[in-house]
């Protein structure tokens, strides 16, 4: 006898059918030490926000890029509980390009609502990613956070559609929220006072179409875009970077003649890979629980570190074993 009876689905039917939107992350915690000591409770608060402050009907889509036991632990007890939707397990690290190849492919909407894993959620966030999505013409990207400057590199497409001067477009120069920048700059690592005089004297390109108003750039750490636009987007070969790649697509959307915009008002936040006390503070006013809270303060150096010239040893030293222990070639 080669079976047992008959598979008792056979001939059935579902009533589950996904939303139109999915909100989508790749995470990638190797360890929960160095670098990366914190970076579990970054993606808890990240999932959080997601849950609280998402109106609209969604699916949400994790990819786990390598993740340690802990992360897998945690991301499958989520599946588990329902918080997560669908979850795609890596067994290694296939790089960031290589995560949006399969997850971009896998996501059962046709709105992809993608962000990094450090990234926090304003609410209402959503609506107004779409508002602009479905009112200015071929949009391939629209941001929550104007913020930064690299994004106003793969601007071709905006001159294009500036040049064609809509009748229902009005274009105006608005400050940076100076405030916003010294956030971002903090949460990337950058020195702040040296952002924000790069980005003084450089407005945002405030545009306002059919009376929806958006900002002249996008950032590639979150948006908002179309499962089509990623598909003709996205490298067709594989590639072996880990990291890279990002701005290669960004200049990819922008030469496909789509626009990448963000709403002016931010709606999202990178948050790198602490909770400082003020990022706390900041979620429990948004009625989020925080773990932990690390200071900012200036940290005490080793005294290895206050030998001269040891930072350009030890550094490419770390860079070299975390290499070896993740088996990063």
């Amino acid at each position: 006898m080669t079976r047992m009876g008959m598979n008792p689905a056979r001939g059935k039917g579902i009533s589950y059918h996904p939303a139109n939107v999915t909100v989508a992350t790749v995470t990638y915690i190797p360890s929960l030490d160095g670098y990366f000591k914190h970076r579990l409770e970054i993606l808890k608060l990240s999932l959080a926000s997601i849950r609280a402050h998402t109106e609209q009907p969604f699916n949400l889509m994790v990819f786990s890029n390598g993740c340690c036991d802990e992360v897998v632990e945690y991301l499958n007890n989520q599946l588990k509980i329902g918080a997560i939707d669908y979850l795609i397990l890596s067994q290694r690290n296939i790089g960031i390009i290589g995560a949006f190849k399969i997850l971009f492919e896998a996501v059962p909407g046709d709105i992809i609502a993608y962000a990094d894993d450090d990234v926090l959620y304003y609410q209402g966030w959503l609506a107004p990613h779409l508002e602009i999505l479905n009112t200015y013409p071929n949009v391939g990207m629209v941001s929550g956070a104007p913020v930064g400057y690299s994004s106003e590199k793969s601007s071709s497409s905006l001159e294009r559609f500036l040049s064609d001067k809509p009748d229902d477009l009005a274009v105006t120069y608005s400050p940076r929220e100076l405030a916003w920048e010294k956030d971002w700059a903090i949460s990337t690592g950058r020195d702040v006072d040296q952002h924000l005089a790069s980005v003084q004297n450089k407005p945002n390109t405030l545009l306002d179409y059919q009376g929806v108003k958006a900002v002249g750039s996008a950032k590639h750490f979150q948006f908002v875009t179309t499962k089509r636009v990623m598909a003709e987007a996205l490298p067709q070969k594989w590639t072996s970077k880990l990291m890279d790649g990002l701005v290669e697509l960004d200049k990819s959307v922008d030469q496909l003649n789509y626009l990448r915009l963000s709403t002016p008002k931010r709606y999202t936040r990178h948050l790198g890979n602490i909770i400082s006390p003020e990022i706390a503070q900041e979620a429990q006013k948004l009625g989020l629980r925080v773990e932990k809270a690390e200071s900012q303060s200036k940290p005490h150096r080793h005294w290895l570190l206050r030998i001269p010239g040891s930072g350009r040893i030890l550094r490419p030293l770390y860079n070299y074993l975390f290499r070896v222990l993740h088996d990063i070639t």
